[in-house]
């Protein structure tokens, strides 16, 4: 073995065949989703197909029914593949998240807040609400009946919220914290969470519609064609093939002609490929987000760091990357090279990447970590699904004065799923946005992914509960929900006399 290679533990051709497994894995993943009615119904990803099936096949499952004389004893890969695979989502996570706003048009603050400031507001009563929700039942049962660390109340909204490649992100977190087995149990939420997002969503899709919550008119006969059948609803997804690592910025429009005229000339003399191009300001910002790191290091070495309070130390890139793409965005635009960063290029990397965090993440899931915590992992799950079924249903209609089922059901499936998932159930009561909650949807995020749902404060928070403690988090985290419920409630009345959020 090389040097290269004993360092790292694997050798670059060990990479080279684990991502191979990983391609052809997606390939049979698209091919079991797409032969399996329920999975298509449920809208799960091919990618979580493609993990499951190399999950099946490895050391937690395949590796135990074996026989320890055979060959497959440690499952059916090498040891340096499954290295490999362990290694891969703290890596890929940090182009998903560099990329989400590289290539987007960003109107101003002002102008996205005065039409998604309803939108925002229930966004964040839901994120802060999972962690008020988890901390007091890590609080009140975790800790003192299953003797767990206290960060497990952080798990609902890394997992609902954050979705897979957040929780993948942080693992390496969970484990500095002493929390090792938060990574699997996150993951094994964010499945529950699609899952429950897609089968709540339709049954609160039906229930809107008999109500006559339902007032886009195209919504509600969308909803009365699928009333309640899980067949129906798997059509629909189809609609959305192209859409399963559905970004998360402001929505798409037609490029003007003016960008096209600047990037031909941009690009005219430069001989290189646009994706080489496009990957190299992915690069760009997640080194970006690198230096933000640094330096959020050495300003907590010389201020509140000098009371042994250190956070930064366990805050992952991917959030730092995040931000590290708007600055570049933002950048590019006033040097007038924007038309260089090419949206639906971006797009591709993001999903690529996004697909080899989701595999490889659950490809190395512990089975074992779950099993051991199988009673307050339905805790979680069931708390969880509670708070935002309740949110929806109780608060929405007092926050958002327009067309508050449409625009409260697409939040609810973000935060059960992943965006994917909020925009289908946004097309099942509203395919032809005539409430124009896909808009307010997307500018939200703007206000909402930086902080919460794998933002900052995503990132930050079993490093904050580590050093508070769970009662510590409880106060902050409810502080803010009352904050921005209290906001909510106030920008209601304000908007309720007449015009449209």
């Amino acid at each position: 073995m090389s040097a290269s290679a004993s360092v790292s533990g694997f050798a670059l051709k060990d990479a080279l065949f684990a991502y191979v497994v990983v391609a052809i894995a997606l390939l049979l993943g698209r091919l079991i989703r797409q032969n399996i009615p329920v999975l298509k119904a449920l809208f799960i990803p091919s990618s979580i197909v493609a993990g499951a099936l190399l999950l099946v096949l490895g050391p937690e499952i395949l590796g135990r029914i074996v026989s320890d004389a055979s060959p497959a004893a440690g499952g059916a890969f090498p040891e340096a593949m499954r290295l490999v695979w362990r290694q891969s989502p703290g890596v890929f996570i940090n182009v998903v998240f560099a990329a989400l706003f590289l290539g987007e048009t960003i109107p101003r603050p002002r102008d996205i807040w005065q039409k998604a400031a309803p939108q925002v507001a229930f966004g964040q009563i839901l994120a802060w609400g999972q962690y008020v929700i988890g901390m007091l039942l890590t609080i009140a049962v975790l800790v003192p009946v299953f003797k767990m660390s206290p960060i497990a109340g952080a798990l609902i909204e890394i997992a609902f919220e954050g979705g897979h490649g957040t929780a993948a992100g942080m693992a390496d977190t969970f484990v500095q914290l002493g929390f090792e087995e938060g990574g699997d149990l996150a993951l094994g939420l964010a499945t529950v969470g699609i899952v429950s997002g897609i089968v709540v969503g339709i049954i609160l899709a039906n229930w809107g519609r008999s109500k006559g919550f339902v007032a886009a008119q195209s919504g509600a006969k969308q909803v009365a064609e699928i009333a309640g059948e899980v067949e129906k609803a798997a059509d629909l997804v189809d609609e959305l093939e192209a859409e399963e690592n559905v970004p998360i910025g402001p929505v798409h429009h037609a490029e003007h002609p003016d960008t096209i005229a600047r990037r031909e000339r941009l690009n005219r003399d430069l001989l290189i490929d646009p994706i080489s191009l496009n990957v190299g300001f992915v690069g760009l910002a997640i080194a970006l987000g690198w230096v933000l790191l640094q330096l959020l290091g050495q300003l907590e070495a010389l201020t509140w760091g000098r009371t042994g309070f250190a956070i930064a130390a366990y805050v992952p890139l991917f959030p730092m990357a995040l931000i590290g793409g708007i600055i570049l965005q933002v950048a590019m635009v006033r040097l007038r090279l924007d038309a260089l960063v090419e949206r639906p290029l971006m797009e591709r990397i993001a999903g690529i990447a996004l697909d080899a965090t989701i595999v490889t993440a659950l490809a190395s899931l512990s089975l074992a970590a779950i099993g051991s915590n199988l009673a307050p992992f339905f805790l979680l799950a069931i708390v969880g699904i509670v708070w935002n079924v309740f949110a929806f249903v109780v608060i929405a209609p007092r926050v958002l004065p327009t067309y508050w089922f449409e625009r409260g059901l697409g939040d609810l499936g973000q935060s059960m799923g992943v965006t994917a998932t909020g925009i289908l159930l946004l097309r099942m009561v509203d395919p032809d946005n005539e409430s124009g909650a896909f808009e307010s949807f997307a500018y939200k995020q703007l206000f909402f992914e930086p902080i919460v749902g794998g933002g900052l404060f995503t990132a930050a928070a079993p490093a904050l509960i580590d050093k508070f403690g769970a009662v510590g988090m409880l106060v902050l985290t409810s502080v803010l929900l009352v904050a921005w419920l209290a906001f909510g409630l106030v920008n209601f009345r304000k908007l309720q006399p007449g015009q449209p959020s």
